[in-house]
């Protein structure tokens, strides 16, 4: 991939765009009533496929723009987590199950918890900080002892990066910009058929956000895979992707960005901690649903109902994190910056996601 061999902007520029990228997020799912969670109980409960078509066309986009990326040689998806030779299958297969229940009993997932956020919800913010603390547990503290000890070692060890253009270009002898085109044309051309197959869609909220929230998605991974992309670091003297957590290349995800931003709030004076990309993106996302809600007058204070609720909303978050971190993403970091980069581990995670929420909805719904 080509790259400068300095970095064309500083870190706070980077920031800045970031938190710029995650504010039309926020206002584009705000504003069209975007939600994973939504979507699968839309389904259960009225038998409306809608939002799970907005899903559909936002994961469409992104893998046009992505493997647009990829073909121009401005990024490559190697230099993700989601595209590695190792194949994590029960992690993904836990943790995507644990995090679509915690979803459904948190009122929502990552992303929806900081839109919720932003428009005056009290049990989001409570949600932020348990879940915040249950991905900092599974990165580094108890419950990352046992996903190391008992899941991660759980694993396919492949010949080849596991993204779906790689191992079919392997295995047909393709070259792998051909490959690239013929994967994202079928999967993109698929889901966007079922997306606009719908009347319903073609109303500008669902049409314009759907496509707004995909295109936040690549333009995450032109910022840090581009723009913040160091092919010689002056400190390492190696390639370095600055102003990201994971020291890789990585777009909009909502699980481990929590942990970071309260060990950034809770070690601020410390000049190591760097405002990074992904606490940069999940605040944009709180300010962009704030404007959305503000613009709207549907801001509004919520708080908890009873105390069985706000037990519900814990234990919801607390499986958030552990299942995020575990699956190595959520519905956004998985289901839709990974699944733009073709990863065969994202896809299990999302089918393990959808699974998860819906047993945990129909459960909830029989004992209502």
């Amino acid at each position: 991939m080509d790259a400068p061999t300095t970095l064309p902007l500083g870190l706070p520029a980077i920031a800045w765009l970031a938190g710029a990228i995650g504010a039309v997020f926020g206002f584009a799912a705000q504003r069209s009533n975007f939600c994973t969670m939504g979507a699968i109980a839309d389904i259960l409960i009225m038998d409306d496929w809608t939002r799970l078509r907005m899903w559909a066309l936002s994961v469409a986009v992104a893998i046009v723009g992505t493997t647009g990326l990829q073909v121009a040689g401005l990024i490559d998806v190697h230099n993700s987590i989601y595209t590695g030779t190792r194949l994590p299958w029960l992690s993904h297969i836990v943790g995507g199950t644990l995090f679509g229940i915690g979803m459904t009993l948190a009122s929502g997932c990552g992303a929806k918890t900081l839109v919720r956020l932003g428009s005056g919800n009290l049990k989001s913010l409570v949600v932020f900080v348990f879940l915040g603390i249950s991905a900092y547990m599974s990165l580094r503290g108890l419950f990352g002892g046992w996903r190391v000890a008992w899941l991660d070692p759980v694993a396919i060890q492949l010949d080849s990066p596991q993204d779906l253009p790689t191992l079919l270009a392997n295995h047909f002898k393709l070259d792998s910009h051909s490959a690239w085109l013929a994967c994202a044309s079928v999967c993109a051309g698929s889901l966007s058929l079922f997306a606009l197959s719908s009347r319903d869609m073609w109303r500008p909220a669902p049409l314009l956000g759907s496509t707004a929230i995909g295109a936040c998605i690549v333009a995450g991974w032109y910022l840090s895979g581009h723009l913040a992309w160091l092919a010689e670091d002056p400190d390492t003297l190696q390639a370095a992707f600055l102003a990201t957590n994971s020291g890789r290349m990585e777009s909009l995800s909502f699980v481990a960005p929590y942990a970071y931003s309260l060990d950034l709030l809770m070690l601020w004076t410390d000049k190591s901690r760097l405002v990074t990309i992904g606490i940069a993106s999940s605040t944009g996302v709180i300010g962009g649903s704030l404007l959305a809600a503000v613009l709207t007058r549907s801001f509004r204070i919520e708080s908890f109902r009873d105390a069985p609720d706000l037990a519900r909303h814990l234990a919801g978050a607390v499986l958030m994190g552990f299942g995020g971190v575990t699956a190595l993403g959520c519905t956004v970091g998985q289901g839709l910056s990974g699944l733009s980069t073709l990863s065969i581990g994202s896809a299990l995670t999302v089918l393990a996601i959808f699974g998860g929420a819906s047993l945990s909805i129909k459960i909830q719904l029989q004992n209502a």
